[in-house]
């Protein structure tokens, strides 16, 4: 399940991702449209700022802007970003690695070879998706 703080994360890039190129939002006007708690909301647009995706600007006028072309925001990069390994168990994580307690042999262990080719497919998924394929999934009333 995606957390609240990823959920958040991708409205808020999809709601920047409809403004004109580089166009700053105020986070009070991004928190109003998006439905998301400011406090909650400046954390998370700090850290997509940090990893390269948001930029700001400072004063009048000032506020967050998509840096990249919605096509290249991943989905992948943003479930990585706030809730950490895509693999349900920590033995078939690409970047979180960490050897099963319960296992002796991870080769052995039918349970881990089926969350590497879950994770596998997952991955195929979501590194094929983007901010972008939100926008063109959303339904225009």
């Amino acid at each position: 399940m995606l957390s609240k703080k990823t959920k958040y994360a991708i409205h808020a890039l999809s709601f920047l991702a409809k403004k004109e190129k580089k166009t700053p939002q105020l986070i009070a006007h991004i928190s109003e449209e998006t439905h998301t708690p400011r406090k909650f909301l400046e954390t998370i647009l700090l850290e997509l700022k940090k990893n390269g995706i948001l930029g700001s600007k400072m004063g009048k006028g000032g506020g967050y802007y998509l840096i990249k072309d919605p096509q290249e925001v991943k989905l992948s990069t943003i479930l990585r970003l706030f809730d950490g390994p895509i693999a349900y168990v920590p033995c078939a994580s690409l970047n979180y690695y960490e050897k099963c307690e319960e296992c002796d042999n991870e080769q052995n262990c039918g349970l881990h070879h089926i969350m590497v080719d879950v994770r596998d497919e997952t991955l195929k998924l979501l590194e094929n998706k983007s901010i972008q394929d939100i926008l063109n999934n959303e339904v225009r009333i």
